[in-house]
């Protein structure tokens, strides 16, 4: 909005010139993002606790939990207006690539904010089945893959990391694909979210990774020089990711050990499926795999604790997911946290590294 407002100014004022450039709107979106969460922070705790719409803790979790019991919970929000806000003021709204990131963000989030309602207002524990929550996932992804697919006109092609002009075509077949990228990567990040701070720390990662990520690809001639595949347009996504970026480290300051807020199901659904979509458009869909391999890993640990019981009737962790065995074993939860995010940068710098090692 404020790129159509004053931009069209430059002919008069040279000074205007500044918003064309989209490293000028995604420092700034980033800091409008993290304004409004700081702003909004302190009334939406207020109104949760008002309502008293806390946080229901499990009774079969680690003990140390059960001081968190009523804390606000609904986080994202917080978040969802902190990301989508400062992206339809700064970024270029002609930019098709912007519309279904928003879209995405906010679909995912509405998904949430259901299963939290039901679970914290409405006080059903089970809130939405996990059936009904996975249809809904899959088909806002679907809508979102078809738009990416055959609006945009996205090449079905897959970047392999770490091998040069190793892409292969998916055919129709990439449409599955996307969905599969978007709903894993929105799952994967709701089941990190146990700690405060576990989730949203690895998300400011990767969201500042793919910030990098949109913007060359979207760069013609840097694009060519790394030659990676450029995409027109795709850059306006870095003014995205600068904004979750900005709303990240905003919802962080009342998330950090011990947290004021949890982000609930409304966040973590959001952001990832975000991340997922980004992922895709900017043509680093395999990538998100290493720059959320925190999340990934948080996944896996409940699908092989899942199929392990089953089949075996043994459990491979003392509690899934990973994060509750290593409190099981007697980690501090601040030591826990930040580890994670240690491992979320060193694996975002590997990601960075696909870039040049092929």
């Amino acid at each position: 909005m404020l790129y159509h407002l004053l931009f069209p100014l430059h002919a008069s004022y040279s000074f205007f010139n500044v918003f064309r450039y989209i490293t000028f709107r995604t420092i700034y979106a980033a800091i409008t993002a993290l304004l409004i969460s700081f702003l909004l922070g302190p009334w939406l705790i207020r109104v949760l606790r008002g309502h008293q719409i806390g946080q229901t803790i499990r009774r079969d979790g680690p003990e140390s939990h059960l001081t968190k019991e009523g804390t606000p919970t609904m986080g994202g929000l917080l978040i969802v207006p902190a990301v989508v806000i400062p992206t339809l003021l700064w970024a270029n709204l002609a930019s098709p690539y912007i519309w279904i990131a928003v879209f995405v963000t906010i679909g995912f989030g509405a998904i949430g904010f259901i299963d939290d309602y039901k679970k914290v207002i409405r006080k059903d524990t089970k809130g939405l089945s996990p059936r009904l929550k996975l249809v809904a996932q899959f088909a806002l992804a679907a809508a979102a893959a078809g738009l990416i697919y055959m609006d945009i006109g996205i090449k079905d092609t897959v970047n392999i990391p770490f091998f040069k002009n190793v892409r292969p075509s998916l055919g129709f077949l990439y449409i599955p694909f996307i969905v599969l990228v978007i709903v894993g990567s929105s799952n994967a990040v709701n089941l990190t979210d146990g700690l405060d701070g576990l989730a949203i720390g690895p998300s400011i990662i990767a969201a500042g990774t793919y910030m990098l990520f949109a913007y060359l690809t979207g760069h013609v001639k840097i694009a060519n020089y790394l030659q990676i595949q450029y995409v027109p347009g795709v850059g306006e996504l870095t003014i995205f990711c600068g904004a979750i970026a900005g709303a990240g480290l905003g919802f962080l300051w009342y998330n950090a050990y011990p947290a004021q807020l949890f982000m609930g199901d409304t966040g973590s659904l959001a952001l990832g499926g975000a991340l997922g979509a980004v992922a895709v458009m900017v043509k680093q869909e395999i990538v998100l795999a290493l720059v959320g391999g925190v999340f990934v890993v948080e996944a896996l640990s409940v699908i092989f604790q899942v199929t392990s019981y089953k089949t075996r009737k043994k459990r491979i962790f003392r509690m899934a997911p990973i994060h509750h065995h290593f409190e099981l074993q007697g980690w501090a939860e601040p030591k826990i946290i930040v580890r994670f995010w240690i491992i979320s940068i060193i694996l975002a710098l590997l990601a960075i590294s696909t870039l040049k090692i092929r």
